[in-house]
């Protein structure tokens, strides 16, 4: 499972990114598409966030490490060391791989923020609501549900941006 996000030409880089991701398997799951406040730096503008589901005969290091930073540089995406929650025009993390639990550099999976942002949980358990989260004793969608739940963790469905 993949989480994408953008708040620069989100229309466009959003089905783009998941057109390159079928480049690397088969990508068999697409969430609807989901607007969110930015976190940390408040001074921009609203991300559209979304979750892909991708068959795949790579492995999970070879996706972060290779996979992703080539479609995002493809995709323009800029990091600014400075301002790491800064505008992007697409950023793609491998949140979840095949109930495992890994570390692939920086990167933890399953990624620990799905208990704690909503633009992550959401668009998950839209794909698979009973996934239970390896190291956690809940579903995607009790995730899900209890983060809609709290009154600052509002997301409004997009239905202009289709993946």
């Amino acid at each position: 499972y993949l989480a994408l996000g953008s708040n620069i030409r989100p229309e466009f880089y959003l089905p783009e990114a998941v057109r390159l991701l079928e480049g690397s398997g088969s990508v068999v799951g697409r969430s609807s598409v989901w607007q969110s406040k930015p976190v940390g730096d408040t001074n921009q503008a609203d991300f559209l966030n979304a979750a892909v589901l991708l068959e795949t005969e790579l492995e999970a290091a070879e996706i972060c490490l290779h996979v992703i930073p080539a479609i995002e540089q493809k995709l323009d995406r800029v990091r600014d060391p400075q301002n790491k929650n800064g505008p992007r025009t697409i950023d793609i993390d491998l949140v979840l791989f095949n109930g495992a639990q890994l570390q692939i550099e920086h990167r933890i999976i399953p990624d620990p923020e799905i208990p704690e942002r909503v633009f992550l949980a959401v668009p998950l358990a839209e794909l698979s609501p009973r996934y239970c989260v390896p190291g956690l004793e809940r579903d995607l969608a009790q995730i899900a549900n209890a983060l809609q739940a709290k009154k600052d963790s509002r997301l409004m469905r997009c239905d202009d941006v289709v993946l």
